[in-house]
């Protein structure tokens, strides 16, 4: 007996219906979707992250071309299954899959718009393939003119930051410093403070050069898990 095809359909429905209205209303004000704001026009079915998960899981079987389609939904969290599922997929998958899979993702980043879209598939995807391969496409990135391309740009670094590669980080960091941004110079930061968090020596040798000139925002994150004596010294420009 034939196994029916999960589609992209099935999965809108199983959301839809686990939405709830004051959840959404939430969510809307949470990821600043007013006008002007960085998530503008976004929608939400108010549906939560873990719940989102377990959607993922059940549907994982779903085909590419479907995700594809998923990703290009107006709901936020049905982007976000879609992610969770590509995320999925490349984990498993053979070469000529993962390949797939960047290149629908590199090239669907008008989908990718919000901040917790591109940190929950960013490293895992972008940065997972590009790891043994050339990263120019980052250093493009942080070029744009697009938000959530620069911030896929550093998070992508993740997956080289956990295998003690930093270099690419604190180019990209450095690249970024004077980004108008604030969701840059929290992800920017945040990486700094990731690089630390494995080699203290090579975060400091980065901060003692550009402190001075990093946003505040930046540098508080870059520096969250410093003594106190340390980050008072950072903050007031005494290093």
């Amino acid at each position: 007996m034939a196994v029916r095809k999960v589609t992209a359909q099935d999965v809108k429905k199983s959301l839809n219906e686990l939405g709830d209205s004051g959840i959404a209303e939430h969510l809307q004000r949470f990821f600043k979707t007013g006008k002007g704001e960085y998530g503008e026009g976004d929608r939400f079915l108010g549906v939560r992250v873990p719940v989102i998960r377990r959607q993922a899981k059940k549907y994982r079987v779903i085909s590419l071309t479907e995700i594809g389609c998923l990703l290009k939904s107006a709901f936020h969290e049905e982007r976000l299954c879609a992610l969770l599922l590509l995320v999925d997929k490349f984990r498993s998958g053979s070469e000529a899959e993962r390949e797939k899979i960047y290149k629908l993702y590199i090239g669907s980043t008008r989908y990718i718009n919000n901040w917790d879209l591109v940190d929950s598939s960013a490293s895992h995807v972008v940065g997972a393939w590009l790891a043994d391969k050339d990263k120019q496409l980052l250093y493009t990135f942080a070029e744009s003119t697009s938000l959530w391309e620069r911030r896929i740009a550093i998070m992508a670094t993740f997956y080289f930051i956990r295998r003690g590669q930093f270099d690419h980080t604190l180019e990209l960091s450095e690249m970024l410093i004077n980004d108008q941004q604030d969701l840059i110079h929290k992800a920017v930061g945040w990486m700094l403070r990731e690089v630390g968090n494995r080699d203290r020596a090579t975060e400091d040798a980065f901060l003692k050069i550009h402190y001075r000139k990093m946003p505040r925002t930046m540098l508080r994150y870059a520096i969250e898990k410093y003594p106190e004596r340390i980050r008072k010294m950072y903050l007031h420009g005494q290093i």
